[in-house]
């Protein structure tokens, strides 16, 4: 009885061995959760840095960046008003995650809007 049991456990805890991660996050995710709750500490100016610093470490490291990170450097090149590197990382998001397309494309369409 003991046996199956040993056998069990075992199976369970190699199951939960740390897996590759998929994407590298980066500083994104705080950067994400620091513009909502505190926007004063997380400028546009600041995160476009930050994002920009990622970039470069993932890049260095050949790591992906997780979907929404390209449309958040987007938005946040939209509220600084540079509005064609919006649009390069609306597209550069939607070529990583097609199922963007749809967000993506509506997005791109609102930049040229007056």
């Amino acid at each position: 009885m003991k046996q199956p049991v040993l056998l069990l456990a075992l199976a369970l805890l190699t199951g939960c061995a740390s897996q590759p991660t998929l994407y590298t996050w980066g500083s994104y995710e705080d950067l994400v959760y620091t513009m909502y709750a505190r926007p004063d500490k997380a400028t546009p100016e600041l995160q476009i840095t930050r994002l920009d610093e990622d970039f470069q470490k993932a890049r260095a490291k050949n790591k992906a960046l997780p979907p929404g990170w390209h449309a958040h450097l987007g938005y946040l090149y939209f509220q600084t008003g540079k509005l064609e590197q919006a649009r390069q990382e609306f597209e550069t998001e939607k070529t990583n995650f097609p199922e963007s397309a749809v967000f993506m494309d509506r997005l791109v369409a609102n930049l040229k809007k007056p």
